[in-house]
């Protein structure tokens, strides 16, 4: 084992916080990174020494400002992760239009790189020749100023996307960056359905894969994908566990009972706390854009507690008052990748107050909030371009979706 890697064990932030008398640049009280205060509960990797927080930092919803990242916001962010043992990054090329990366490279890159995992992903979709897969990756390690990547993933694996990237032959392209110590470690992120994902665990060695798992999806789609890693011995990083925040607000029925169980818990800790107990997930990760989310969830994973029989009985009941499977919602997880729409639809915001309404029947509620987008963001404006089909990793039909709306509410 390396020093990089043994100082990211579980001693990682107690070891570093010999430097809270100094910044990194050597002026005292600037980006020192201080272990002060609870701790987030980690997870032994594999069969080494190294753990990873079982909470994760996901950088696609960070705080905005203008067309870019909020620096200001997420920096304090940032810091008060670190300071609870939060220290795994997870970002992509294209998050926020770029600027994820660009903005570790602003404002991470200031602490000890040994502080911090960091995961990066390769858009292999968008690429066609090593000559690109070399020019984009310099470009990611350029933006983050990382120097390395402790984790590189290839990015949004689908059974399309699969076949291309073994045309490219992206899987030994990240090798060969292994080998130059560039990577530490392999992996995947993968959305669709067991049996490609089958496909892709066995045929090569993979460190880690990231799929979408949340307590709504687990018996439709969430519990086979978790299988077919966990026989491969694949640990398991976990996007979208609030799916796309739609599981951190629930109707007020189900948040009742959630509420009569545990009154100091959140919507969100229940869900969190679901996935965080299943014993192959290395990681949950959370876009998180405010400090009141990541203060909720550093409570939630802080001296960690898998959920009890009882508390896995609320849930059940939660989701039947919910009722998530008749109410036609749609699996929208607010990703953002069919944006922006050609005609200027507002696609995640039409689904996120649709869904809400499907759950809670407040119709009133409901039309005040459609009428307040502009004409050409709501459903009707949707011309079925089919640009949106291209791009949605959840493979939503969106224009039917739309025409669907459209005809139920009109303008």
């Amino acid at each position: 084992m390396d020093r990089r890697d043994f100082l990211k064990g579980a001693a990682a932030l107690t070891a570093l916080s010999a430097l809270s008398g100094l910044g990194i640049d050597g002026r005292a009280g600037e980006n020192t990174v201080r272990s002060s205060g609870p701790q987030i509960t980690r997870r032994r990797y594999r069969n080494t020494d190294l753990t990873l927080p079982l909470l994760g930092f996901g950088m696609m919803r960070l705080p905005t400002r203008g067309e870019g990242v909020d620096d200001r916001k997420a920096a304090a962010m940032v810091e008060r992760a670190l300071a609870a043992g939060l220290n795994y990054f997870d970002t992509a090329y294209m998050y926020h239009h770029g600027d994820s990366e660009k903005f570790i490279g602003r404002v991470l890159s200031r602490y000890p790189r040994e502080a911090y995992w960091l995961t990066d992903k390769l858009p292999v979709w968008q690429l066609h020749s090593e000559a690109e897969m070399e020019r984009t990756f310099a470009e990611q390690l350029r933006r983050t100023r990382a120097g390395y990547f402790d984790f590189c993933f290839l990015h949004w694996m689908t059974d399309s996307n699969w076949e291309h990237a073994k045309q490219i032959r992206a899987y030994e392209f990240l090798k060969r960056k292994q080998q130059q110590g560039l990577i530490r470690r392999v992996g995947f992120s993968y959305h669709g359905g067991p049996a490609v994902l089958e496909e892709i665990a066995k045929s090569r060695d993979w460190d880690l894969a990231q799929v979408q798992m949340n307590y709504r999806d687990w018996d439709t789609a969430g519990r086979e994908l978790y299988e077919v890693l966990t026989r491969r011995g694949i640990p398991i990083a976990v996007m979208g566990p609030l799916g796309g925040g739609a599981l951190a607000s629930l109707s007020p029925r189900a948040e009742a009972l959630l509420r009569r169980a545990d009154p100091q818990a959140s919507p969100a800790s229940w869900m969190l706390r679901f996935i965080g107990s299943l014993s192959n997930v290395q990681v949950v990760l959370s876009g998180m854009s405010t400090m009141e989310q990541l203060e909720d969830n550093i409570g939630t994973f802080t001296d960690f507690k898998p959920l009890t029989d009882a508390e896995r009985e609320v849930m059940r009941e939660a989701a039947r008052v919910s009722d998530w499977k008749r109410t036609g919602t749609s699996c929208c997880t607010a990703c953002r990748y069919c944006m922006p729409c050609p005609v200027g639809v507002r696609i995640p915001e039409v689904f996120r107050l649709y869904n809400r309404y499907k759950e809670d029947g407040d119709l009133r509620k409901f039309r005040e909030s459609y009428r307040a987008l502009e004409e050409d963001e709501r459903a009707d404006a949707c011309v079925n371009c089919g640009a949106c089909l291209r791009k949605c990793p959840q493979r939503i039909d969106i224009p039917a979706h739309m025409k669907s709306i459209a005809a139920e509410f009109g303008n």
